[in-house]
């Protein structure tokens, strides 16, 4: 009898010793996503139990089909690290604004045990209260690039009739969409092309369907030019623009109405997005005509000098060239030698205009205010003889998130101007009148989104979105 009541409590605890192994232990429970989740997301745990794999597939949550998500597993004793991802780290979640949050953290004993959690944003997708406008919308998460072997993030602007008429439009298929469009992807602000492209259709432009592809995050270096630098990598651009005319302008030209023809598509970048978006064009002018090529980095390498002169012109193409002179000692320098590059090659004077400013830098907010006079020249009119076209000046705002004070300026002489700014429930809360360039004091705003419109002569001449950061 004493044996058999010693080999049953030798079972038992047998049991009770692999079962913690065998039978899972620890759930964890999400209780809320953010809003602005893909439905279609598969949502990881990233952990230092599984290596920190932010795409283990052993650590997919189940979806309950409620909103809620949960996972449950047996982990080591101790004190566990973790964060939810959406697959990848450039999708990692984020705090309430979107930003970096630190690793969770889990003391384990073993045993049973269940938590609720909450995931507030992700990181790629911002807060989920993003600032582009509603005729802006993700085309796909995860657009295949079959040439790298990967996939990217594509956004879209229709103009705003494009639902309500039949008309095809020009293309402009351009880089960093993070930048674009949304302040909370954005890297350091967002570029307004939404907001600038729908105030100049208001005021009778034909409108634009405005490609955006996300960089490449760690690859942006690599896809944003087909040389090597010896310091810094690159020598995917190939692949990449081969991406975007093999693959991507032939599902934009079958799924939406576009002018599908050279004349009527262009391609635009900043840094070293207009490196690739300048290669891109050059080699393919059977494919692009209109080029917009902001702050371009051709310090990366010589071969872009010699790539256009022996290329040489195929076609006739309109080149947007912007630098500022507060960049580095070298952009208007290179800026020059690629005009005369150009030049070499056999663009004429009018197929080719280079603006400088001395207030420029390398900036989103730059970028951002030049837009608008770059695209008016670019697709201003249908044809590409320029000669006799001219860049309207208009009110400048910026930086734009400001901080403490905004400053308006515009080329031109200012008439009877008055400026207001209201909050986001639409009640004024700032109001002055200016009758020159300006540096206003706005450190008496509180951290948020404002809108911010300009009278002239008693007529409304600008509207936009602000965000201050004070």
């Amino acid at each position: 009898m004493r044996y058999f009541f010693k080999n049953r409590l030798n079972r038992i605890l047998l049991f009770l010793f692999f079962s913690q192994f065998v039978y899972p232990q620890l759930t964890i429970n999400v209780s809320a996503i953010p809003s602005n989740t893909p439905s279609d997301a598969d949502i990881y745990v990233a952990s230092n139990f599984n290596g920190w794999d932010p795409g283990d597939s052993n650590y997919i949550l189940t979806n309950n089909g409620t909103g809620t998500y949960q996972i449950t597993f047996t982990p080591s004793v101790g004190t566990l690290e973790f964060k939810f991802t959406r697959g990848s780290w450039s999708s990692v979640e984020g705090n309430a604004q979107g930003n970096t949050i630190a690793n969770r953290t889990l003391s384990y004993s073993g045993g049973k045990q269940n938590i609720n959690v909450s995931i507030l944003s992700w990181e790629d997708q911002g807060s989920g209260t993003g600032t582009a406008t509603e005729n802006v919308e993700i085309m796909d998460e995860n657009f295949n690039i079959p040439q790298l072997n990967r996939t990217r993030r594509v956004w879209i602007y229709l103009p705003p009739n494009y639902d309500t008429s039949t008309k095809s439009y020009p293309v402009l298929y351009m880089q960093d969409g993070q930048n674009l469009f949304d302040i909370n992807t954005s890297f350091s602000g967002e570029w307004e092309v939404d907001e600038s492209l729908n105030v100049l259709f208001d005021q009778g432009d034909h409108g634009v369907i405005i490609v955006g592809i996300d960089n490449g995050g760690v690859k942006r270096i690599d896809e944003y030019s087909p040389w090597i630098n010896d310091e810094y990598g690159g020598g995917e651009g190939d692949a990449y623009i081969d991406f975007i005319v093999e693959t991507l302008k032939p599902y934009i030209d079958n799924n939406y109405r576009t002018l599908t023809d050279r004349l009527n598509t262009g391609i635009m970048g900043s840094s070293l997005g207009a490196l690739i978006s300048f290669y891109g064009a050059v080699e393919h002018q059977d494919v692009f005509s209109r080029i917009g090529v902001f702050s371009p980095s051709f310090w990366f390498s010589e071969e872009v000098f010699t790539h256009v002169e022996t290329t040489g012109k195929k076609q006739n193409m309109k080149f947007y060239l912007l630098g500022g002179e507060q960049e580095s000692a070298s952009m208007i320098p290179n800026m020059e030698k690629m005009v005369s590059s150009l030049k070499t090659a056999g663009f004429a004077d009018d197929e080719i205009i280079m603006v400088t400013h001395n207030d420029g830098n390398h900036s989103e907010w730059y970028w951002r205010r030049e837009f608008p006079d770059a695209y008016k020249w670019l697709y201003g009119n249908s044809s590409l003889d320029v000669s006799n076209y001219s860049i309207r000046n208009n009110f400048n705002i910026y930086p734009n998130p400001f901080s403490e004070s905004l400053n308006i300026s515009r080329k031109e002489e200012m008439g009877n101007v008055k400026l207001k700014i209201f909050d986001f429930n639409g009640k004024l809360v700032f109001l002055e009148h200016i009758s020159k360039n300006k540096n206003i004091d706005l450190s008496q705003l509180k951290n948020g989104i404002y809108f911010l419109q300009v009278f002239e002569n008693g007529k409304s001449v600008l509207s936009k979105k602000i965000i201050c950061e004070n």
